[in-house]
């Protein structure tokens, strides 16, 4: 809506317009800053990204001269792969998800997701470079280097240094604490919303309660347990029994277990916006409590549903102390993987290669929140008006 259609009581004055405006503008200044400054220092020479003047930093002499660099169509190219990546998401992939139940849509946004990801990787990095070759060779000066520019810090990392090991077990454990939480939070958040029991309310508020208790208290209640784990489960396994101490699966059981409370509370809220009409609607036409969650209110509440996975999403992707305590050096996530750069001796090099990977884990959460923006805004707002 328009300020001119608005009445002239309702219209703000210019000067709250212009100050409000300038605050958004100095906030999202400072708010993107380090990304935008260590993206662009993980794509030059060690010499560059530490130099003291930020122009060098930007443009990379060093790693020009180094024959590093790309050209005007080069930087034309790309981010009409970016525009063409954010079009393909928000516009074209995103009415391929449409789907009857909840399963059949995860997977479609599990698809499309993947599918986005290897199409962004294979136009910037082989379809781009391909269209180039023979445009700057046709347009002479536009096909010069004029902007330093290696990826030979993100080979380093994900190539040598086998930085996809690490992230294939935050896949693990992200994976796990979302499936773990959506899958109980579900239930009982349900289960709760259309329940008047004063016990499981207040049950749910102690639990809230220790979710409120710093990570280090509960890890160290965990520890002994799962260090001591082979001891305690050789009576029921035998000799073979496993040490949970250093998997993956303990981290996943000791996140679940920190961010249930919230997941179910979150839940909760979302399903008493949902008016109760639908369930007795499905339970007249012959559904089990079951049928009408599954078929009626499930796909309702996938906005809400979504919602609370990214927050779950975010505590098991972004999570230090718990997998660095629980889990050995050659099987860390990435969080703590990166910090091991900065913990050992270094070079420049190595720091170089340590803001790449800090980079790296950056471009899923953008992936995440691109593909499921709609979503999300609705699930936050879902409630805000009721009527």
């Amino acid at each position: 809506m328009s300020d001119a259609s608005l009445p002239r009581a309702m219209r703000q004055p210019f000067s709250l317009k212009l100050a409000s405006n300038a605050f958004l503008l100095v906030w999202l200044l400072l708010a993107a800053f380090p990304l935008v400054w260590v993206l662009a220092m993980s794509f030059k020479s060690p010499v560059d990204a530490f130099s003291s003047n930020a122009l060098e930093v930007i443009i990379g002499p060093r790693t020009l001269a180094d024959g590093n660099g790309v050209s005007i169509i080069d930087i034309a190219l790309g981010i009409a792969v970016a525009w063409l990546s954010i079009k393909a998401a928000t516009r074209w992939l995103m009415p391929m998800a449409a789907g009857e139940g909840t399963l059949q849509r995860v997977f479609s946004w599990a698809v499309i997701a993947i599918g986005f990801a290897v199409l962004f990787v294979l136009g910037f990095f082989v379809v781009a470079p391909w269209l180039a070759q023979p445009l700057e060779a046709l347009l002479g000066p536009l096909g010069r280097p004029v902007l330093g520019l290696t990826t030979q810090h993100y080979e380093a990392v994900w190539i040598e240094n086998a930085f996809y090991e690490n992230f294939q077990t935050s896949l693990l454990v992200t994976a796990g604490v979302v499936t773990v939480s959506l899958t109980v939070g579900t239930l009982a958040g349900y289960g709760l919303a259309r329940s008047g029991s004063t016990l499981a309310f207040w049950i749910l508020i102690i639990a809230l309660i220790f979710r409120a208790l710093p990570h280090s208290v509960l890890v160290a209640g965990y520890l002994p347990v799962f260090i001591n784990s082979a001891e305690l489960l050789r009576p029921i396994l035998g000799e073979n029994a496993p040490t949970l101490y250093g998997q993956p699966l303990a981290v996943i059981a000791v996140l679940v277990a920190i961010n249930q409370p919230f997941t179910i509370w979150m839940l909760r809220s979302f399903f008493q916006n949902i008016p109760v009409d639908l369930d007795e609607s499905a339970r007249v036409d012959g559904c089990t409590h079951f049928q009408a969650f599954r078929w009626v209110i499930m796909p309702v509440m996938w906005p809400g549903v979504i919602t609370t996975g990214l927050f779950s999403f975010l505590l098991a992707y972004n999570d230090f102390l718990v997998t660095s305590l629980l889990l050995d050096a050659s099987n860390q996530t990435m969080v703590p993987a990166i910090a091991g750069y900065f913990n050992r001796e270094t070079t420049t090099t190595d720091q170089v290669e340590a803001v790449a990977a800090a980079v790296s884990i950056t471009a899923p959460l953008f992936l995440l929140v691109m593909i499921f923006q709609r979503q999300i805004v609705s699930g936050l707002t879902a409630g805000a008006v009721k009527g």
